[in-house]
């Protein structure tokens, strides 16, 4: 199933996570947007796979996770959350707002671009 989520209500998620239950961060933007910024989370594990890359790693990203859809506004990780429940994966987020509005309402220290 499909979710789209706020960012507040991701972080939220996130934090409330146990061990061995943590959700996964599926960064889908581009190396160089990845290295300027990204979510940096104790309670969650991040993986990037920019978007073009998905379908032929898509062995890599487990299904019986939560995984949470991120890139830089949301339009693009919709994209890969929706190619992803195609796929058969029954748990998947879309982060609305991206990584810029995580920044903005989360954790200013991720920086804007």
């Amino acid at each position: 199933m499909l979710r789209e989520l706020s960012v507040q209500d991701v972080a939220r998620l996130i934090d409330a996570a146990h061990a061995g239950a943590a959700p996964l961060l599926l960064d889908v933007r581009e190396p160089w947007e990845f290295s300027l910024a990204a979510i940096r989370s104790a309670g969650a594990e991040t993986l990037h796979i920019p978007m073009r890359e998905i379908p032929a790693r898509l062995a890599e990203i487990d299904a019986q996770r939560l995984v949470i859809c991120v890139c830089h506004h949301g339009m693009r990780s919709l994209q890969v959350a929706h190619f992803l429940v195609q796929q058969g994966y029954e748990d998947v987020i879309n982060l609305q707002g991206g990584i810029d509005a995580w920044s903005e309402q989360i954790d200013p220290g991720v920086p804007r671009y």
